[in-house]
């Protein structure tokens, strides 16, 4: 099982890579790849474990996203988020459940409002990476990555309060809203205390390989200790890296550099592995499947897959124009989107791999020792939804994108902003250096060091300009900038410094250790160039 989990994981990196390299959406790619291998008779049959995906890869995922995320954006954008976050999860919860009651004979109610909780939370991986891609408004990105980074949390919590009550473990549905309260609860305060903490223990630490260290620990370290509290881990994990990501300019500029690599490198791994494991889980659920008659599952499938689009539809309609209607506030402090983002944001509602999961994590058997009612069609109908909002949502969000016209130019938008404050930047590093050489006796060499630094600065005031330029296809003045002429003959010459040291250790005049410490130096400064 180990070497096929291995084996599993080398085949979804390469196929992401391929996937990247041809600019197509790497989790439709996976999963379609995952459904092709599971009808192969020869590749063994790989049954998605729950305990791998919530306490292995959900923890880094969720800690990933979290440092990325802008809390002030999310702040800003707070009520919407909470909408999505919160209030979608629970509507989407009651409304298949409901319909899943009335269309599957198996399932009791609690069973179906534990389906209706397990395929809740939509998974904003895909949609946010197209969006990316496409150009999406800056805050329908917001909205798509704060939602993906809450409702893990309603979902699971509902979920498990639901699922008491289906194997006979509750005693009410009281008790399950206080399970709830006191989930959400403890999953913030054990986030607020263990980020605090992390952030005072890396203050004062000086190495920052020992830094990304703890930082990789952390996510595991926090949702297990969330859990075991009967908290929250996802909340407990998502609170704790907002917390860590608004103190990222304070860490040490080579953390900073090491953990931006790190964490793209996990997080491509981690979801390259989950979308192939969604599509290899076809063959143990159809076989789970005999005896089912097929007609009252596609009735149950149509079903449900109808509400579920149906009712995220419906709230993110209706509450993207209902609330500026009623409330002058709302209106004067938020942006009213177009019909076109609204209708994106109501269309990116494919599921994932955490769906699956808790599906696969439903027991065969109750508290009674009876069998769990329905459970073949909870894991099947699961299976239905994730893997056809994945081809649905991910085939034709590109298209509607494009043709709503809701894409934006926001690299140029970007590359503007930063050319502002870069060019703050600057002339405050100017003010600063005028104020030194002020105070101090002046020499020759500090003269001579004055003039590389205001030369060093007004190339880097200009190369966003450059940026800008580079990024206008209507620009008909195709010649060279001097800042343009300065990275390409830069760059030349780094190569050449480069190759030169090289020979130098294949000569023996120099060892492998030494070669390193100097080419890491010239790989900072060729990174630098490329930023500009």
């Amino acid at each position: 099982m180990n070497a096929t989990l291995l084996g599993a994981l080398v085949t979804a990196v390469l196929i992401a890579a391929i996937a990247r390299d041809r600019k197509l959406s790497a989790p439709l790619v996976l999963v379609i790849a995952g459904l092709l291998v599971g009808l192969i008779p020869a590749i063994p049959e790989i049954t998605l474990r729950p305990d791998l995906v919530l306490f292995v890869i959900l923890p880094p995922l969720l800690w990933s996203a979290g440092l990325e995320s802008s809390f002030i954006s999310m702040r800003r954008n707070k009520r919407p988020i909470m909408l999505l976050a919160v209030g979608l999860p629970l509507a989407t919860t009651v409304a298949v459940g409901v319909v899943a009651y009335y269309t599957v004979p198996e399932l009791t109610l609690a069973a179906a409002l534990t389906l209706g909780a397990i395929v809740a939370p939509p998974d904003a991986v895909s949609a946010t990476a197209i969006g990316r891609r496409l150009g999406l408004p800056r805050r329908i990105m917001t909205l798509l990555g704060g939602e993906s980074l809450l409702n893990d949390a309603t979902a699971l919590t509902v979920y498990k309060v639901a699922l008491a009550a289906a194997i006979g473990a509750s005693t009410g549905w009281g008790m399950g809203l206080l399970t709830f309260a006191l989930a959400a609860v403890g999953g913030v305060l054990v986030g607020v205390v263990f980020g605090a903490l992390i952030v005072v223990i890396r203050a004062r630490l000086t190495d920052p390989l020992v830094e990304s260290a703890v930082g990789l620990l952390a996510p595991f370290v926090i949702y297990l200790a969330a859990e075991e509290i009967h908290g929250s881990g996802v909340l407990a994990v998502v609170v704790a890296a907002l917390i860590l990501g608004q103190r990222f300019t304070r860490a040490h500029y080579a953390t900073r550099l090491q953990d931006q690599a790190v964490w793209r490198a996990v997080q491509l791994v981690l979801e390259s592995f989950a979308f192939l494991l969604i599509g290899l889980q076809l063959p143990t659920v159809v076989q789970n499947m005999h005896g089912v008659r097929f007609a009252s599952l596609t009735v149950a499938s149509l079903a449900v897959f109808g509400t579920l689009l149906a009712v995220r539809a419906v709230w993110v309609v209706t509450f993207a124009y209902l609330p500026p209607m009623l409330s002058a506030k709302v209106r004067q402090s938020e942006v009213t989107p177009t019909p076109g983002q609204v209708f994106v944001l109501a269309w990116a509602g494919m599921r994932g791999v955490v769906s699956l999961a808790a599906a696969f994590g439903v027991p065969l058997m109750t508290l009674a020792g009876d069998r769990f009612p329905g459970r073949p069609q909870l894991v099947f109908l699961t299976f239905v939804v994730v893997v056809g909002t994945l081809l649905l949502h991910g085939l034709t969000l590109p298209w509607l994108i494009r043709r709503l016209g809701v894409s934006t130019d926001q690299e140029r938008a970007d590359a503007v902003a930063a050319a502002g404050a870069q060019d703050k930047a600057a002339r405050a590093a100017a003010d600063r250096l005028d104020e030194v050489l002020a105070s101090t006796e002046p020499s020759p060499a500090s003269e001579r060091a004055a003039e590389a630094l205001r030369s060093l600065n007004a190339r880097r005031r200009n190369a966003a300009r450059e940026r800008l330029r580079r990024l206008d296809p209507d620009d008909d003045d195709n010649d060279e900038t001097a800042a343009a002429a300065f990275r390409r003959l830069r760059l030349e010459m780094l190569a050449a410094e480069r190759l030169a040291l090289i020979a130098e250790r294949d000569r023996g005049h120099i060892d492998d250790q030494v070669l390193r410490a100097v080419l890491h130096r010239l790989d900072l400064e060729e990174a630098t160039l490329n930023l500009d």
